[in-house]
């Protein structure tokens, strides 16, 4: 099967890849970089995110120098701050152990923060030519359909097994193009979520599920759990100009960066004036906002929105500009809904 699947892969990617500006270097940063932010997000939105990044560190010396707020900043819109924090630790990783740069080998790769076996495969095959598999979440689709294979793909048995799959296949003299050409059609023909472009695949001729006509459903997961609903309350301080800010603890969910402050459960608006009037807060003006939520992986936030007039600024929080909130301080767009009250009073 090796040859029947690699070559006619290969020349199908080196026709119809897309133009992705990661893809127009073997520079192991800027390969790493993408791969960690293209988890979970899609290739449009990262663009401008990566583009941004490499103007402010434009290699891993700039990066492992950059402090945190520099670098939660430029991850901001992103999510998964604990992703851009494994960057910055394995960024000193490379510059102290490595003097710099990055080890040319699979099991060192696989060493640094942040760094799992498809991330390490990818920067190991695209960047210095290892002949080890980079298995994401479209390879998965694209080999579970390929071999017609109904096992639940969030099972780490059999993940581990379709990993060794690809191992087994992946062509020594071009892993990087191989692993790419996997990856794309899944991203962009043997697509997720609606009807594969069967017509457009240059492997299925292999495909069983295209066969059978039971593509649609692969692959299989196993039932999620559902996520814990949390009920908040999200208040807009200001005072003047100001804004209230906080700094969420350096555990947990958002650790260690900025927020809007919030009170769980939410309260309504009597109980609320009630409770800032016990932490000292004087309050001019409170008015409730439009409701909204946001999702993360495993806790969905339900939340109630409130803008507060201060007479005076409370110690408990730190007072910035709209101009510097946005320049400076790293806030999740957890709470986007409620920025536009700072620009105008509402």
């Amino acid at each position: 099967m090796t040859d029947a699947i690699v070559r006619p892969l290969i020349a199908w990617y080196e026709e119809n890849k897309r133009d992705l500006p990661w893809r127009r270097t073997r520079d192991p940063y800027r390969i790493w970089l993408s791969e960690i932010m293209l988890q979970q997000t899609r290739v449009e939105a990262v663009i401008p995110y990566y583009e941004r990044f490499l103007r402010a560190c434009p290699d891993v010396r700039a990066l492992a120098a950059a402090d945190e707020q520099t670098y939660l900043k430029l991850w901001e819109g992103l999510g998964y701050y604990s992703r851009v924090r494994n960057l910055h630790r394995a960024a000193q990783v490379i510059c102290e152990q490595y003097g710099g740069e990055f080890p040319a080998d699979h099991a060192a790769l696989l060493a640094l923060p942040g760094v799992g076996d498809y991330t390490a495969g990818a920067v190991g095959s695209i960047a210095f030519g290892l002949p080890v598999p980079a298995v994401d979440g479209n390879v998965l689709r694209v080999m579970t359909r390929i071999d017609e294979d109904f096992r639940p793909i969030d099972d780490a048995k059999t993940k581990k097994e379709l990993r060794a799959a690809v191992a087994a296949i992946v062509p020594p003299d071009e892993p990087g193009a191989f692993n790419q050409a996997l990856m794309e059609l899944g991203a962009t023909v043997c697509l997720p979520n609606g009807a594969p472009k069967c017509g457009d695949c240059p492997v299925r001729h292999l495909c069983a599920a295209a066969e059978h006509g039971t593509a649609l459903l692969l692959p299989r997961r196993a039932p999620k759990k559902a996520r814990t609903v949390v009920e908040r309350a999200v208040v807009v301080f200001r005072c003047g100009e100001l804004v209230g800010l906080r700094r969420r603890p350096d555990s947990g969910l958002l650790a260690g960066l900025w927020e809007l402050p919030g009170y769980e459960p939410a309260p309504g608006p009597e109980e609320l004036r009630t409770i800032l009037a016990g932490e000292g807060y004087q309050v001019r003006k409170l008015l409730s906002l439009r409701p909204a939520k946001h999702i993360f992986t495993h806790v969905e936030w339900r939340m109630t929105g409130y803008y507060a007039e201060l007479s005076e600024p409370h110690p408990a929080l730190t007072w910035v500009t709209p101009a510097e909130m946005r320049g400076e301080y790293a806030l999740p767009s957890a709470f986007r809904a409620f920025l536009k009250v700072i620009e105008e009073e509402p």
